[in-house]
This record gives C-alpha cells, sequence and structure tokens, in this order.
C-alpha cells in the first residue's frame, strides 16, 4: 500500500456503521422511529420529528448508544435520569436486531478490497466501534475473519472508556494491536468519530464521505476525505 498512506503507518483502525458495513442506515432509521414515539408520547402530535439526517449526525452517529440518547433528548430540553436512557436506549437496539434479521447486512464491497489490501500489505487491523451488536454485524456480513482485534460497546462498558468523540476507543484499539497512535490510521464516517482519531494523535485520519458532508469531516479532523474506501486502492 505504498503511496496510499503515510511513511509510518503500519496499523488501520475501522469504524464499523458506515465504513465496513451498511448498517447506518439501518440506525439512522431505527432512531428515528425510537425518539418519534417517544417524543409523540411526551409531546403529543405537534412534536418535532427527529431528522434522520442533521439530528443523526449531531447527536447520536458514532456515540454509544446511551450517551446518543442523552445527547438528542437533552436537545430538546429534557434531562433525563440512567432509567429513562435506558428504557429508549433498550427500544432502539431491539429495532436494531429487528431490522438487521428482516433485512441482513451488507458489507461495503470497496472497504472489504481495501482490508484485504491492507493484510496483505502486512499492516495490523482493528474494527473500533460504539455498537454493542458490534460481533453480530461481522459475522453477519460475513467479515469478521479480517480483523486481529475488536473494540466495541461491550469493551467499552467494562473498561470504562469515554465514547466518541473521546479518543479512547480508539486508544484502546492501538494497544490492542500493539501500536502506538502515531503509527495508526483511523477511517471514520462520523463527525464524534473523526474528531476521537484527531485527539488522540493518530498518524492519520481518513473521513469516509456517506453522508455527503466532506467539509464537516475535513473541519472535525480529517486528513484525507472519500466517498469509498475502494478509491485508496485506485
Amino acid at each position: 500500500m505504498e503511496g496510499l498512506l503515510p511513511d509510518g503507518i503500519t496499523a488501520c483502525l475501522f469504524d464499523l456503521d458506515g465504513v465496513l458495513t451498511e448498517t447506518a442506515k439501518v440506525h439512522a432509521k431505527a432512531w428515528k422511529r425510537t425518539f418519534d414515539d417517544e417524543l409523540q408520547r411526551r409531546e403529543g402530535d405537534g412534536f418535532q420529528p427527529f431528522d434522520s439526517g442533521g439530528d443523526y449526525e449531531q447527536f447520536v452517529d458514532g456515540k454509544p448508544r446511551y450517551d446518543g440518547v442523552r445527547s438528542f433528548m437533552a436537545s430538546r430540553g429534557y434531562e433525563l435520569g440512567d432509567d429513562e436512557v435506558h428504557r429508549i436506549g433498550d427500544a432502539k437496539n431491539r429495532l436494531v436486531l429487528e431490522l438487521m434479521r428482516e433485512d441482513g447486512v451488507d458489507a461495503y464491497p470497496g472497504s472489504v478490497r481495501f482490508v484485504h489490501a491492507a493484510g496483505e500489505a502486512g499492516l495490523h487491523r482493528a474494527v473500533v466501534s460504539s455498537s454493542a451488536n458490534c460481533q453480530q454485524v461481522l459475522e453477519a456480513a460475513g467479515i469478521e475473519g479480517l480483523f486481529e482485534a475488536r473494540v466495541d460497546g461491550a469493551t467499552i462498558e467494562r473498561e470504562g472508556l469515554a465514547g466518541k468523540p473521546a479518543p479512547d476507543s480508539y486508544l484502546a484499539g492501538a494497544r490492542a494491536l500493539g501500536v502506538e497512535p502515531k503509527h495508526a490510521a483511523v477511517f471514520e464516517d462520523a463527525l464524534a468519530g473523526v474528531e476521537a482519531g484527531r485527539a488522540g494523535g493518530f498518524g492519520y485520519v481518513v473521513g469516509v464521505n456517506r453522508a455527503d458532508h466532506a467539509e464537516a469531516l475535513r473541519e472535525h479532523g480529517a486528513d484525507l476525505v472519500v466517498d469509498d474506501l475502494g478509491e485508496l486502492l485506485a
């Protein structure tokens, strides 16, 4: 992969939803249905619906599930206790699993090609995701064998890591691969994830522009923005 990544990069840390798999749209759909039901219950039919574009990108994309609940509901003026946060977050998770069972999980072909090429070039590879369903998604997409390490929602909870945009989960991914952050590249589609890569002092941050927000990815810290990881192989 000479010339595709900066000199000194020996490891790749990949977000899952929206980078490796086409599950970001499933999460956005589940968040919308969950939040709209919750807002209608609280405010009646005149509620302002959850925006699967702006609200999703700003408040929940890339964050641990319960952090996303707190963030969005606070934006609507609701400061929730843990029980309410867990009730809403768990309802969203049940819906995600239901939607994945119904529709299946697809991996982005360009991302799969890139991960294969990274492995053939001798680069270490890990998945770093806020999703508690990371392993199930990798298995459903048939790509679980491509990675040496996984940091996911269960890891974050078990180790008490701060969620993205804090760099904790990516730093844990680098540790799991035995590399310093400056020698690792982060691949992210979420603004919070790009911020995490920049905050962690990683050697290279690649923004994956799945939501037509290339400039925002750059503003939040991406060194390079691509529409698909397959472009890096061209």
